[in-house]
């Protein structure tokens, strides 16, 4: 049990690198694209962000996730693995067609596909949390494209007698801040679902180290409400990590397939994104930034003029979200499935 626990922890970690790799990219596609830093020092600039974030968040999308969503007394190991690797394998498949689906759905939709293979419907707690994130996958691009088109007619009245040249000057510099505060929001919400994950998975495995000692006492968790600090910790590293790492080919897609950006509509996108987002972690409820960012860019996009959009690269990105959870969750099944036959229930 103790390495199978181990490896599940591991893999968990992993999921999250690879959510920086995948997702992070959001939050330098537009810092990237209007050319106010260059790939590199935009990812250092997310990942340094994304750190931060363990220091000023708490932990309430992590308990959401934990015990909000499944009903943890059917939670087992190979159900919490079968759910990992749901996700991950959709992840991959995604990253292989360069489409910004959410690593955030496809890890909800993973664990849920394979407390179902286990237990049948039951295991689905249907309220209010599964209400919320269902309802933040429509409203999620919605509010960011509201908000980025807010903020960009908004900026254009106020800023309207500032010269271009001026303002191209000033909005490189507050992209830098709007670029940091979405990397910021990221980190809030993403890494806290894979801290969620762990905490279910040692609550589920709790009478196997209640009387353990050494390192091995950490392992030890009595219920969801309780974060270790080193799950905490854990997860922000990864997917700061993660973040170095990559995720290029999604950049391009997200920072001028979609529409092409100047420092001041990458401002305005990335301010709209990230207060969505920090507003959803303050109640908990885990939201795709992918989701999130795509709106407001879009929304920025729109102001100039609907032909600016390139709406038909946005249909394709909308299909990839429709898709994630369902398809995360047959995955996970198919996963939950082997793992019993092969290792445990």
């Amino acid at each position: 049990m103790l390495y199978y626990v181990v490896a599940i922890i591991v893999i968990a970690f992993l999921f999250d690198f690879s959510n920086g790799f995948h997702d992070s990219a959001n939050s330098i596609a537009t810092v990237v694209g209007t050319r106010v830093l260059s790939p590199f020092a935009a990812v250092v600039w997310a990942a340094f962000f994304n750190m931060a974030a363990a220091f000023t968040v708490g932990t309430a999308v992590a308990k959401t996730v934990g015990s909000g969503m499944i009903n943890t007394s059917i939670v087992t190991p190979s159900v919490v693995l079968g759910g990992l690797l749901g996700a991950i394998i959709w992840n991959i498949i995604t990253w292989l067609y360069g489409l910004p689906s959410s690593s955030s759905h496809a890890l909800i939709g993973g664990y849920a596909g394979a407390a179902v293979a286990k237990a049948g419907w039951a295991a689905v707690l249907w309220g209010e949390k599964w209400i919320l994130t269902l309802v933040a996958i429509v409203l999620s691009p919605l509010i960011g494209f509201a908000l980025g088109a807010a903020l960009m007619i908004a900026v254009y009245w106020l800023f309207q007698r500032m010269s271009p040249s001026r303002a191209d000057r000033t909005f490189r510099a507050l992209q830098l801040v709007s670029s940091a505060l979405f990397s910021l929001s990221h980190g809030a919400n993403d890494a806290q679902k894979t801290m969620g994950i762990i905490v279910g998975l040692l609550v589920a495995v709790q009478a196997s180290f209640a009387t353990a000692t050494g390192w091995q006492h950490h392992l030890y968790v009595p219920n969801a409400n309780t974060i270790p600090y080193w799950v905490e910790f854990g997860a922000y590293i990864a997917i700061s990590s993660g973040t170095l790492f990559g995720g290029w080919r999604i950049v391009a897609t997200m920072g001028s397939r979609i529409t092409k950006l100047r420092p001041v509509g990458g401002f305005c996108a990335e301010t709209a994104g990230a207060l969505s987002i920090l507003l959803a972690t303050r109640f908990g409820v885990p939201v795709s930034t992918t989701h999130t960012i795509s709106g407001a860019i879009v929304g920025v996009g729109a102001t100039h003029r609907l032909s600016a959009v390139r709406w038909g690269i946005a249909g394709r990105i909308v299909w990839a979200w429709i898709l994630t959870i369902p398809a995360a969750a047959v995955m996970a099944a198919l996963s939950y499935y082997v793992l019993r036959v092969a290792i445990a229930p």
